[in-house]
């Protein structure tokens, strides 16, 4: 199966890879994903509970668009 880096990492990134990534403690981390989750409802879009996009995440924490 082909699909490159992103399809490693995975669509979605859970808050015990956010907690990591970000030097912060768990439940931090899931306020973290519960707030960009809430976002992403409000314009939309289908969330899943303890995950978010991980191209959002990237959006909103490192100003990458892609």
């Amino acid at each position: 199966m082909e699909g490159g880096a992103d399809m490693e990492q995975g669509i979605f990134i859970n808050a015990q890879e956010v907690a990591e990534l970000l030097g912060i403690s768990k439940s931090k981390a899931y306020t973290i994903v519960r707030e960009l989750n809430e976002e992403l409802s409000a314009k939309g879009f289908i969330t899943v509970a303890g995950r978010v996009s991980r191209k959002f995440f990237e959006e909103k924490f490192y100003g990458v668009a892609g």
